[in-house]
């Protein structure tokens, strides 16, 4: 691929969705894209860029976006943002939501597994919430993603990474040679379809935002619009949770870190006075 094409796919792929592809990760254009191509009954990828240039197609824009898109994720994935659930967060919010309702939204929720994980740690125990309702909505910028999501349907690679036996035996059932969460555990997410880099109003507000490991893969402007509109959309008393390797140091102030526990937020007093 000439130095144009590759410009144009991280043009095309930055413009809308905020991913940043830099030189380094050319290799990723070729992995991803090259399927595509084939799929689309082309030669190669430069044939491939020709179309698009050319023809600028809605639907092969989307399907390039969404090839490039990281997905990689798995159950119970680093497992400390559970325990700041399970040990914090939940209880806490439990308790000023007597009567009501707590709102978890996973950002950039991939294949379901990190949404699908925080239900199965509910129905194992349901006294964190103290009967308070918790509702979860998921979601991200990939149709196939989100597809799959919907459908709960893993490899048995996948729900070997991260998920306790136990729960495997409790929460799946085989399906050929996949696996098929229980519906009583599907019916619990809402999965939807987002771009980060679009309005969060029709979402609603919530009491808990997880947004990880995704912001690694933007920009610092980027970075910082899409964790001020977060920011609008939490509750006064609500958490962020970020990926191990993100911060909000250096990128907003409407965010205040954890001393106690790594990678979790609470509203600055900034965001407080702003909501």
């Amino acid at each position: 691929m000439n130095a144009s094409d590759f410009d144009y796919i991280c043009q095309l792929v930055y413009k809308r969705s905020g991913i940043v592809i830099t030189q380094d990760k050319g290799y990723l254009i070729d992995s991803r894209l090259g399927p595509l191509a084939r799929r689309e009954g082309l030669p190669s990828i430069d044939d491939l860029v020709q179309v698009l240039r050319s023809r600028r197609e809605e639907r092969l824009m989307a399907q390039v976006v969404d090839a490039m898109t990281t997905n990689e994720t798995f159950f119970f994935r680093d497992k400390t943002p559970f325990d700041h659930l399970k040990e914090e967060v939940l209880p806490k919010l439990s308790q000023a939501r007597r009567g009501g309702r707590i709102r978890i939204w996973c950002a950039a929720c991939s294949t379901g597994q990190e949404p699908y994980s925080i239900a199965m740690m509910l129905d194992q125990s349901p006294a964190i919430a103290s009967g308070t309702v918790v509702e979860i909505v998921a979601t991200d910028i990939s149709d196939r993603t989100l597809e799959k999501a919907r459908s709960g349907l893993y490899t048995q690679f996948e729900v070997q990474r991260g998920l306790p036996i136990q729960m495997l035996m409790q929460y799946f059932t085989q399906a050929d040679e996949q696996w098929r969460i229980a519906e009583r555990l599907r019916s619990r997410v809402s999965f939807r379809k987002l771009n980060l880099l679009e309005s969060f109003a029709a979402l609603g507000k919530f009491d808990v935002v997880l947004c990880r490991n995704v912001l690694i893969y933007f920009d610092q402007p980027t970075k910082t619009d899409i964790l001020n509109r977060v920011a609008a959309q939490l509750a006064p008393d609500g958490y962020l949770m970020l990926g191990a390797a993100e911060t909000v140091i250096g990128v907003t102030t409407m965010f205040e870190a954890s001393r106690e526990r790594r990678g979790l937020y609470t509203p600055s007093q900034k965001a407080v006075k702003a909501a």
